[in-house]
């Protein structure tokens, strides 16, 4: 029982200097240390959104009724109209479609945002990570 106690105390030790090399590594990068540094914050959130920002959210929201429920709706016309082309083309189509709309909002609206957030949860968790490791 003591040897088994000793050997898993030995084993949490190996994998404690593993994670703690591991975050001092990541730490290292030159994201993480301006993140850091800068000490990111969420402050660009506070500002009223932009007509560009505004734009994007709406083509997401637009990419969603454009996805599914039209390939639906072409599905239910290729029946009606006994019409298999309509689905079949018409269907991926309509797909990929909502695709590229879902692609333009997230480039009006998410990049910047995307990347503010990005650098705030960076520096969080790593300061985190940080504190318990190294």
């Amino acid at each position: 029982m003591i040897v088994n106690t000793q050997v898993d105390r030995l084993k949490r030790d190996k994998h404690r200097r593993m994670i703690s090399r591991i975050v001092t590594r990541i730490g290292n990068t030159p994201f993480v240390r301006n993140a850091i540094a800068e000490k990111a914050d969420l402050t660009a959130f506070k500002q009223k959104p932009s007509a560009r920002i505004l734009l994007g959210v709406f083509l997401i929201g637009f990419s969603y009724i454009i996805g599914w429920p039209a390939v639906g709706a072409l599905a239910g016309l290729a029946i009606y109209l006994e019409e298999p082309l309509v689905a079949i083309i018409g269907g991926p189509l309509t797909y990929g479609l909502s695709h590229l709309v879902f692609l333009a909002g997230m480039y009006l609206a998410g990049a910047k945002y995307s990347a503010i957030f990005l650098r705030w949860a960076t520096r969080v968790v790593m300061e985190k990570l940080m504190r318990k490791y190294t």
